[in-house]
């Protein structure tokens, strides 16, 4: 059955579209369960970020590629119009190097970046919980663990401090000149404002306010860097404080609006502020772009930003490629060979059996007191006839044909050497 991954990513489509296509953390379960009920689809898995949105499935048949598509654009209420041109497909051996480049963050924004490596797992966790996944698509994943930590290992892919986060901080760092005379507000309290709270403190800054839905996860994230933990509803009385502004929650709407913003800058008395929305769908309006003495910046421009801190991992990517390939190829091999697993078994199951018949009837003969020699030679002659009948009648058939490539076949099969025969 064929491995197959249906996408689309931050080279692919901007975060207008991507923002449309996202699953959130409470959709995933029931999502999974809609995907493994289309037709041809045995197992299935998705992975859905701020820069990245696909359906990893193994098929009954590639025929059954239109009824996924169908899928997502019918659970995303969208026109084939407005997500096929942004879509990407990958089949068999192709998906293998997609998967296994994706959790070595070899296809991320930033090069390298490590986050990707821990949604893959949370991923396959999810499928796991939902009973998607089978004995293919998780080999494939536990096998794409095994090879970013390859990558890692061996290569200086991860070598410098680049991601999302750091590229958020080196940007205030270009607008503000002392961050150690900066508040920040932090909307949002998952791993990636963590990294901006911690990069942010790297960088002196003066004080951080953490904001989240939930005020006691926000207290215990900002105590961590002598913070202050807010929930989203005090924003408002926080913002005009706040000169630089990183959000990144997992809201479906937007949590700050122009006219907040605009309030929040006349309070200032029009003294800059610097935004970040790493957030997809956005957390802050892209209107909020518009007004004078705001600098707003999404997970797209940011890519600009990291462009320079990339050229030391760009010729570790090259060696990292060819370690995939490598990992790419031994899972293809133990691909092929789960096509012979079954024939095996019942090669195998089917000697047994003969040879358990063969056994019972010498058997009866001992008890009956016939002489050992003459039980033994039944035994050997009925075990050589048996295990030899089927393949010999089909040697004969193919000989018949003029099978030349099953009699070549058999002769490496059956451990045969012709110069002997």
């Amino acid at each position: 059955m064929p491995l197959y991954t249906l996408g689309i990513n931050h080279t692919t489509a901007p975060v207008g579209v991507r923002e449309r296509v996202v699953f959130l953390s409470d959709q995933i379960e029931s999502a999974l369960q809609g995907l493994i009920q289309v037709t041809g689809v045995t197992e299935a898995a998705i992975l859905s970020t701020c820069n990245r949105t696909e359906l990893y499935c193994n098929l009954q048949s590639l025929s059954h590629d239109d009824q996924i598509l169908g899928w997502l654009e019918d659970y995303h209420r969208l026109d084939k119009k407005d997500l096929q041109p942004f879509l990407y497909r990958y089949m068999d051996q192709s998906a293998v190097r997609h998967a296994l480049r994706v959790a070595s963050g070899l296809d991320s924004m930033i090069l390298g970046e490590p986050q990707i490596l821990g949604q893959l797992k949370s991923a396959y966790q999810d499928a796991e919980h939902a009973g998607t996944l089978g004995r293919e698509l998780s080999r494939l994943f536990q096998h794409a663990f095994s090879a970013a930590k390859q990558v890692r290992t061996d290569t200086s892919i991860g070598a410098n401090p680049v991601s999302v986060a750091f590229a958020a901080v080196n940007l205030a760092k270009q607008i503000f000149e002392n961050l150690s005379e900066q508040s920040a507000l932090l909307i949002g309290a998952g791993e990636t404002i963590e990294l901006v709270a911690r990069h942010l403190v790297g960088g002196k800054i003066g004080h951080i306010v953490v904001a989240n839905r939930s005020v006691e996860r926000a207290k215990a994230l900002a105590g961590q860097f002598q913070g202050k933990g807010i929930g989203l509803a005090q924003i408002g009385d926080t913002l005009p404080d706040s000169d630089i502004i990183v959000s990144s929650t997992a809201s479906p709407l937007p949590i700050l609006g122009k006219g907040l913003v605009e309030r929040a800058i006349k309070q200032r008395r029009h003294r800059p502020m610097f935004m970040v929305d790493i957030a997809v769908p956005r957390d802050i309006e892209p209107e909020v772009g518009e007004l004078d003495d705001i600098y707003l910046y999404t997970v797209d421009d940011l890519d600009e930003v990291v462009h320079e801190n990339l050229e030391s991992r760009r010729e570790a990517a090259v060696e990292a490629d060819r370690l995939i390939q490598s990992q790419v190829e031994d899972f293809m091999a133990w691909l092929r060979l789960q096509d012979a697993v079954g024939t095996i078994r019942h090669y195998r199951e089917l000697s047994e059996h003969l040879s358990r018949q063969a056994l019972t009837k010498a058997k009866q003969m001992a008890k009956q007191g016939k002489p050992t020699d003459e039980v033994l030679e039944y035994l050997a002659y009925t075990l050589t006839n048996k295990l030899t009948d089927g393949p010999t009648r089909a040697l004969n058939q193919a000989g018949r044909e003029g099978r030349r490539d099953l009699l070549e076949a058999a002769t490496i099969l059956l451990n045969l050497d012709e110069k002997e025969s």
